[in-house]
């Protein structure tokens, strides 16, 4: 469905956008990939690492509507990545987290209608689903502002994508407690029966192409994800390092939760089991006639999906790590 076709991806040089584009070049053949962003010198190493024609490099940021409009003349597609996504920076950093993760959405919206995108995929995060952090409040509403653009114009589709961590991205624990197993330095646990949901970054992709493929505008495609015990993760990193490191319990910082959840209470009566690896939350309103599309899928059981529902134990853990290369 990519071939031939122009894409813009937002928030393009990060973990995500550079495996969507690397995916999208060896398994399609689109006519051309803008990576849109705000970093000069991330924009120049991905250029320098792709050496690919097909890639157009934009500098911007997706508070500005008038640079978005300009970088979406005549695209098909769009990947809406960009996000301020640490919970402690968007703690002390409200109104950026505002200015990005909402009015930069709504910015993405309206550049897409105007332009008269085909589809626009949302990347969303397990935060957004019951949250209790500023980030989770904006992406949340991030997606119900992207679920109602649907109801702003026939042209344009709109989806999104709710996921949990993903192995390996920048800035998350994985490298972090690997490099401090590696210096035989204390490792830093927040709660020692914190929970977390984690994917590699060949999953997270799966998802947002197949929120591409089989969307109708309006749902919020949920991945079945394995979870863990922060504590087993970090255990297993420093065992296979075998380092001399030891674990201290710190105390959860501020806008934390002690498990996530990517299916909350309130959704779970409009969730739907799409297939065995996908739940789709439908909106309360029957936007796009979705309630009539998915009549027939047996409804979602449980009352909620939280990362302490079903957990990896060790081994699973190490698979996953060296599934994802990070032992």
């Amino acid at each position: 469905m990519f071939d031939n076709q122009k894409i813009l991806i937002t928030g393009g040089t990060g973990s995500w956008g550079r495996e969507i584009t690397r995916q999208l070049l060896e398994k399609y053949n689109p006519r051309e990939i803008v990576i849109y962003s705000r970093g000069e010198f991330a924009q120049v190493q991905m250029d320098r690492w792709f050496k690919n024609p097909k890639l157009k490099f934009v500098i911007g940021d997706v508070s500005s509507l008038s640079t978005l409009e300009a970088a979406m003349a005549e695209v098909d597609y769009v990947f809406h990545l960009a996000a301020l996504k640490h919970v402690p920076v968007c703690e002390n950093n409200p109104w950026q987290s505002i200015k990005t993760n909402i009015i930069g959405t709504q910015n993405v919206i309206r550049a897409a209608i105007d332009n008269m995108v085909k589809l626009v995929i949302d990347c969303s995060s397990d935060k957004a689903c019951a949250p209790v952090n500023m980030y989770g409040l904006c992406k949340a509403i991030g997606e119900k502002l992207m679920i109602h653009a649907n109801q702003e114009s026939a042209k344009t589709k709109f989806v999104c994508t709710r996921a949990g961590n993903v192995m390996g991205t920048q800035g998350s624990i994985i490298p972090f407690f690997r490099s401090l197993a590696e210096e035989g330095k204390d490792i830093p646990i927040t709660d020692f029966n914190m929970t977390r949901y984690y994917i590699t970054i060949d999953e997270a992709i799966s998802l947002l192409v197949k929120a591409t493929e089989h969307c109708a505008g309006g749902e919020i495609f949920v991945m079945k994800m394995p979870a863990c015990k922060i504590i087993d993760l970090a255990e297993v990193i420093i065992e296979e390092l075998g380092s001399s490191s030891k674990l201290q319990e710190i105390g959860i910082r501020p806008g934390e939760k002690l498990h996530e959840y990517l299916i909350s209470e309130y959704e779970a009566k409009d969730t739907i089991i799409f297939n065995d690896t996908y739940y789709l939350i439908l909106p309360q309103g029957d936007i796009n006639n979705l309630r009539e599309k998915y009549k027939d899928f047996k409804k979602f059981e449980g009352d909620k999906y939280s990362s302490s529902d079903k957990l990896m134990n060790k081994e699973e853990i190490r698979e996953k790590l060296k599934k994802g290369g990070f032992i």
